[in-house]
């Protein structure tokens, strides 16, 4: 199977995090740049994120381009709650000492569309703003790029920032509108991982055990939902530390908010999509994004039905199989985490 060639961009969040660790980890992906904007925490950090993992799987340079630092009309607002104060839960990255591109986010996108045109497929973890930017100076994008994955939207599922709305495209609503109504004329339209199949993957301590026995990483160690907030990893794996040390706080966070002692792995499935669709179910939809409702402002909109009189604009994903993605993530990021040591 041959490399697919990525432009991914992320609001790096700890699901951001280990869709990144999920793509360092084979041969299957090219990552040709990362483009950063602000959502789970402000866009530097997100860059700084970024570096800070490239480094620690002692990955060669990639491009980490510092995009949007605040929404296209609203404020900016993070979830610190979620992910922690630096993004990344209780995990310490080493401080980075490869520095940001020189570029924007946005002249990244439509640079490197404009280079190879017809091979890039984009990647978006975050809110949208930086390819809503691109999009917006150049018109031509959707026909430029191969295919574009987005992690975004709830559907026929609740929100999960607000009763009907998915975080990412809440940071940024205007910037997903502008998304999916530039990109309706795409040959291949953009592919919308929601909360209606991210929810239903949910990493659990038990997950977590069989990674770092798949790293070969000791102790084996067992998170447990009635640790301490101040228990961190022991692992002899750097990157299993890190990862459960992360993850972590994810699974406090989910337990506090009454959702279990679980960690929904959005990013991680949408970067799978990314480098094989086939592992979902699609189906077209024309998609919109309300801007006005009192409160539904945010909210991603699908006509399955055709009932609006236009053309679909996405391919919403339906399905997929949860405990196959999980078992690949266990065996392609152990693996990864087995050669960094």
């Amino acid at each position: 199977m041959a490399a697919v060639p990525l432009l991914v961009d992320v609001d790096t969040g700890i699901d951001d995090s280990l869709a990144l660790l999920y793509l360092l980890a084979g041969p299957e992906a090219e990552l040709v740049a990362i483009t950063c904007t602000a959502g789970n925490v402000p866009a530097r950090q997100v860059a700084t994120n970024n570096l800070a993992w490239l480094e620690l799987c002692s990955h060669p340079p990639v491009e980490v381009a510092l995009g949007a630092e605040v929404p296209i009309v609203q404020a900016l607002k993070t979830t610190e709650e979620t992910h922690g104060p630096q993004g990344i839960g209780y995990a310490e990255l080493p401080a980075p000492t490869r520095s940001i591109s020189e570029r924007h986010a946005a002249q990244v996108w439509i640079e490197e569309a404009r280079r190879r045109p017809g091979e890039l497929t984009g990647l978006v973890t975050g809110p949208l703003t930086n390819l809503a930017l691109a999009v917006t100076l150049e018109p031509d994008l959707p026909h430029l790029l191969r295919r574009v994955v987005l992690m975004g939207g709830a559907f026929n599922h609740p929100g999960n920032t607000a009763p009907t709305t998915e975080w990412n495209i809440a940071v940024d609503p205007e910037a997903a509108k502008i998304v999916f109504d530039r990109f309706a004329v795409a040959a291949n339209r953009p592919i919308v991982c929601g909360l209606d199949v991210t929810e239903r993957i949910a990493m659990t301590p038990e997950h977590l055990r069989r990674l770092a026995e798949a790293a070969g990483s000791t102790p084996v160690e067992l998170l447990r939902p009635d640790d301490g907030d101040d228990d961190r990893s022991r692992a002899s794996n750097v990157v299993i530390k890190q990862v459960s040390d992360a993850v972590r706080f994810y699974l406090q966070f989910h337990r506090d908010s009454g959702r279990g002692f679980i960690a929904h792995m959005h990013d991680p499935f949408a970067a799978a999509v990314a480098l094989d669709p086939t592992i979902a179910v699609l189906r077209p939809a024309t998609v919109d994004v309300e801007l006005a409702g009192t409160l539904t402002r945010g909210q991603t909109v699908a006509d399955w039905d055709g009932l609006w009189g236009r053309q679909p604009n996405a391919d919403v994903v339906v399905d997929a199989a949860p405990a196959d993605f999980l078992d690949a993530f266990i065996e392609r990021v152990g693996a990864l985490a087995r050669r960094v040591g």
